[in-house]
């Protein structure tokens, strides 16, 4: 995903007013494993919608928000394969509904070891089968792809970090809402409905993501 983004600055405001980014026990239950506290110093990688980054702020963290999209307003514009910090200069590194857009997700899973001297907090998506991997893809052509609990937990492991967490949570997507917020249409957004129908019921579309936590 390149620094400037386009597609990104288009979608910002999309993103930013998506309740299910915005809330849910997925996004509790990520706040609660940063373990929140007045002082606790925290970065938080492909900001997006900012949300993390709220609810931490709103616990009394010291937050710096990383994104590679202007349009997303973060504090710092960077990659998170390249982030432009020191060493351990963070207690906690969180990166949420990101890493299947990252174009090497091993030296990005390094960066947030490398910048966190306490913890690394992930979550997002989970591999399920190739059609949902096709229709993510045409969904959004910036989607890499999605990876199995076994690959999440090398990515941690190949980063130096001892995993203490690893759950699998559901998430609902109203799909037309879903499909809407990349700018999807015409046959690719048809063809998106059908590679998703046999996971849709009353319009919502369920999805299964993965949150990790590892230690240095």
């Amino acid at each position: 995903m390149s620094v400037a983004g386009t597609e990104w600055d288009a979608r910002a405001e999309a993103y930013r007013t998506s309740v299910t980014h915005a809330r849910g026990a997925d996004l509790d239950r990520v706040i609660e494993l940063c373990e929140p506290r007045t002082g606790l110093v925290a970065i938080d990688v492909a900001t997006g919608g900012g949300h993390v980054a709220r609810r931490l702020r709103e616990a009394g963290c010291v937050v710096t928000t990383v994104d590679p999209t202007p349009g997303m307003h973060p504090d710092v514009i960077a990659r998170a394969e390249y982030l432009p910090f020191a060493d351990g200069c963070f207690e906690v590194a969180v990166n949420r509904y990101a890493a299947h857009h990252y174009d090497d997700v091993a030296e990005a899973m390094r960066e947030l070891a490398r910048v966190a001297s306490a913890r690394v907090v992930v979550e997002d998506l989970l591999y399920q089968d190739d059609a949902c991997e096709e229709a993510e893809l045409l969904r959004d052509p910036t989607h890499k792809r999605n990876y199995t609990e076994a690959e999440w937990r090398t990515l941690f492991t190949g980063a130096g970090l001892a995993l203490d967490t690893v759950e699998i949570q559901t998430v609902d997507h109203p799909l037309e809402e879903w499909i809407a917020r990349t700018g999807c249409t015409g046959p690719d957004a048809q063809r998106v409905r059908e590679l998703l129908a046999p996971r849709v019921v009353d319009g919502v579309w369920t999805n299964e993501v993965i949150i990790l936590r590892g230690k240095k």
